[in-house]
C-alpha cells in the first residue's frame, strides 16, 4: 500500500507540471483555434532561463559553502523566468503566428511546427546539445511518514503549481482581460464589435501561457534533475494529451488531464514496466479520440450556419 501511495504522490507531482503546460496549450486553442505546437519549446526555454537565472544570482556558491538556495532568490527566478517566457510568447505570436492568423487552418499549423523547429536548433546552439545538471534552487529534505517519502521538491512542486493554478482562475473569472479572453473565445468578431482590442487580448494569452510554461519548466527540473534542448518535444507531446482528454480550450479540463496523464504515467511505469510511461499516455490519446474526443469536460458546442 505504501508504494501505491508513494506513486500517487509522483504521479500528482509530475501532472502538476504538465496541468501547466496544458493550460497554455487550452487557452491558445480556446481562442484561435490554433495548437501551437511552439509550446513545448517555450517550456524548455523556460527552464534554460531558470538555470542561468540561478547561476547568475550564485546558486553554485550557496551549494559550495554549504548552505541552501534562500527562498527570496528561489522565487525571484520563478518570477523572472516566467517574465523572459512571456516576452518569447509575445514576441512568437506578433511574428510567426499574427501574420497568418486569417489564413487556412493548415497554415498556422505549420507555422507552428516551424517555429517549434527553429527553437529546437537555436537551443542546441545556444545551450549545446549536452544534458545540463539542473542547480540545486531547493535543498532536497526527505520526510518518511508510513513507509511514504515526500521530499519538500515534490510538496513545492504541487504548491507552487496549485497557486498558479488558482491565480489563472481567478485572473480568467474576475479581471477585464479574462472577460475578454472569454469573450474571444466564443466569437472574435463579436467581441471586436464590442470594443475588446483583440490583439491585446490574444497577447495577454500567449504571455499568460507562455508564463505558466516557464513555471512548468522550472519545477521539471527540479523534479528530473536535468534539462537539454530537446525536454520540450515529448513533454509537449504529453501535456497536449493532456489537454485534449481534459477537454481542449477548456481550463479546469487542462488540469484534469494533466494530472490523470501524471497519474497514469506514474503508475505504469510502477506496476508494469518504466518502457510502458510514455505509450501509455498516446494510448490514453487514441481511446480518448474514440469514445468522447470534447474530452472528459469539454462539452459539443452545435455550429449554425
Amino acid at each position: 500500500m505504501s508504494e501505491f501511495f508513494q506513486q500517487i504522490i509522483n504521479g500528482l507531482s509530475l501532472g502538476s507540471i504538465y496541468a501547466l503546460i496544458a493550460l497554455g496549450y487550452t487557452m491558445v486553442y480556446g481562442i484561435l483555434k490554433l495548437i501551437n505546437f511552439a509550446h513545448g519549446e517555450v517550456f524548455m526555454m523556460g527552464a534554460y532561463s531558470g538555470y542561468y537565472l540561478a547561476s547568475w544570482l550564485g546558486v553554485e556558491r550557496y551549494q559550495a559553502a554549504g548552505r541552501g538556495f534562500p527562498l527570496g532568490l528561489a522565487l525571484v527566478v520563478l518570477v523572472l523566468a516566467m517574465a523572459a517566457s512571456a516576452l518569447l510568447g509575445v514576441l512568437i505570436e506578433a511574428l510567426a503566428y499574427r501574420p497568418v492568423r486569417s489564413a487556412p487552418r493548415l497554415t498556422p499549423l505549420i507555422t507552428a511546427i516551424g517555429v517549434s523547429l527553429f527553437l529546437q536548433n537555436a537551443a542546441m546552439l545556444l545551450f549545446t546539445p549536452n544534458p545540463r545538471a539542473y542547480p540545486p534552487i531547493l535543498r532536497e529534505l526527505r520526510f518518511a511518514a508510513g513507509g511514504v517519502i515526500v521530499t519538500n521538491i515534490k510538496l513545492a512542486i504541487f504548491v507552487v503549481a496549485l497557486a498558479l493554478m488558482v491565480g489563472l482562475h481567478l485572473f480568467v473569472q474576475r479581471t477585464w482581460t479574462g472577460r475578454a479572453m472569454r469573450a474571444l473565445s466564443m466569437n472574435i468578431d463579436a467581441a471586436r464589435l464590442m470594443g475588446i482590442d483583440v490583439n491585446a487580448t490574444i497577447r495577454a494569452t500567449f504571455a499568460i501561457g507562455s508564463a505558466l510554461a516557464a513555471a512548468g519548466g522550472i519545477l521539471f527540473g527540479l523534479d528530473q534533475i536535468t534539462i537539454n534542448p530537446l525536454m520540450g518535444v515529448l513533454t509537449g507531446l504529453k501535456a497536449f494529451v493532456a489537454a485534449v482528454l481534459g477537454g481542449i480550450g477548456n481550463i479546469p479540463g487542462a488540469v484534469v488531464g494533466g494530472l490523470l496523464i501524471g497519474l497514469a504515467e506514474q503508475l505504469t511505469a510502477g506496476y508494469l514496466s518504466p518502457d510502458y510511461r510514455d505509450a501509455i499516455t498516446f494510448l490514453i490519446l487514441v481511446v480518448i479520440l474514440v469514445l468522447k474526443p470534447e474530452g472528459l469536460l469539454g462539452v459539443v458546442r452545435q455550429e449554425k450556419v
